[in-house]
């Protein structure tokens, strides 16, 4: 299944990033390969279901590139071949990010993931991300809010 969006990957798990051309996905798909990320795909993501996981990849054509807004389509970056997917990241407007947001799902090819919002463009975006992953791996708690889990 082709998507549109971006794709990065840290630790073994994948954040699909979701939203309109201009939202920031490519920015800050930028801004995460410079945190220790890794690049899987930018602008399409090709989805398929792999098990119990849901899995991306960048198109043949596309795979090592990322289209940088004020600069152009920058080919022969190191990229992941795929990644397992654990997050989708809907990237909107400040104003659309809900304070203390309710738990939200993605569902794509009879899975479903964790799914959050988040104004790309802002400097906390990365480490935001990254305490996600940490949440969603156990390693920190989400007491309340998109992540949250029953004790």
């Amino acid at each position: 299944m082709l998507q549109h969006g971006s794709c990065a990957e840290r630790d073994g798990a994948g954040v699909l990033l979701l939203g309109p051309p201009g939202a920031g996905k490519s920015d800050l798909l930028l801004r995460l390969t410079g945190e220790g990320w890794r690049l899987v795909a930018d602008d399409q993501v090709l989805l398929r279901r792999e098990g119990e996981a849901l899995r991306a990849t960048a198109p043949s054509a596309l795979r090592g590139m990322i289209e940088l807004r004020g600069i152009g389509l920058m080919a022969g970056l190191e990229a992941a071949e795929d990644a397992p997917l654990v997050l989708a990241v809907d990237c909107v407007a400040r104003e659309e990010v809900p304070r203390l947001p309710v738990p939200a799902r993605f569902e794509a090819l009879g899975h479903a993931l964790p799914r959050i919002a988040l104004h790309a463009p802002d400097a906390s975006a990365p480490r935001k991300l990254a305490l996600a992953l940490d949440a969603l791996a156990g390693r920190i708690t989400c007491h309340a809010g998109a992540l949250e889990r029953a004790p």
